[in-house]
C-alpha cells in the first residue's frame, strides 16, 4: 500500500472521472447534482488519503463516496424527482429514437435511487457482484435479487409506456 501522491491521483481522476459523472448524472437526473457531487466525492477522497492497494480498490472506494453522497442528497432534499406527463404510445413503430431514449431516461428517472445504482454500476460500468455490493453497502448474494427486482421494475415502467418486454409481444 502506497499513500496518494499527485501524480498517482491525477492518473486515477482522469481514468475515474467520466464514468463516475455518468453515474451521478443517471442516478440524480440532474448534470448540476452530478458536477456537485463528484466534486464532493473527490474531496472525500483526497481528505480521506486512503492508502489502498490497487486502481480497482480506489475505483470501489470512490464509487462507495460517491453513492453514499447520492443518497444522502435525496435524503437532505426530502424529494422526488418530478416527473413530466408521461407520454402515451401504444406502438414504437412511429416513435424516432430519440422518442424512445427520453422515453428510457424518464422511466429510468422513476426507479428509486438504489434501483438506479443498480442497473448502472451492473449494465454500464460492468461491475461484478461483490463490486456492486461494495458500492452500495449490501452483502453480495443480495445483489442479484436486488438487481432482478430493478430489471423488473423498468420493464414494468417501460411496459407502461407501450415499449417494455410485454408491449413488444
Amino acid at each position: 500500500m502506497r499513500p496518494m501522491d499527485e501524480a498517482r491521483f491525477e492518473l486515477f481522476y482522469r481514468k475515474t472521472a467520466g464514468s463516475l459523472w455518468g453515474y451521478l448524472h443517471r442516478l440524480t437526473g440532474d448534470a448540476s447534482a452530478a458536477d456537485d457531487l463528484m466534486q464532493k466525492s473527490f474531496f472525500r477522497f483526497l481528505r480521506a488519503n486512503p492508502a489502498l492497494e490497487s486502481d480497482d480498490h480506489m475505483r470501489r472506494y470512490i464509487f462507495r463516496t460517491a453513492t453514499n453522497l447520492a443518497l444522502d442528497y435525496f435524503r437532505e432534499n426530502k424529494r422526488r424527482l418530478e416527473h413530466d406527463q408521461v407520454l402515451e404510445m401504444t406502438t414504437t413503430g412511429g416513435a424516432s429514437a430519440s422518442d424512445l431514449r427520453y422515453d428510457m431516461s424518464r422511466a429510468f428517472s422513476e426507479l428509486k435511487p438504489q434501483e438506479r445504482a443498480l442497473l448502472w454500476l451492473a449494465h454500464v460500468e460492468e461491475s461484478d457482484h461483490a463490486e456492486i455490493g461494495e458500492a452500495l453497502g449490501v452483502k453480495a448474494a443480495s445483489v442479484r435479487v436486488l438487481l432482478f427486482r430493478a430489471r423488473k421494475r423498468l420493464a414494468e415502467l417501460l411496459t407502461r409506456r407501450g415499449i417494455g418486454p410485454e408491449a413488444v409481444r
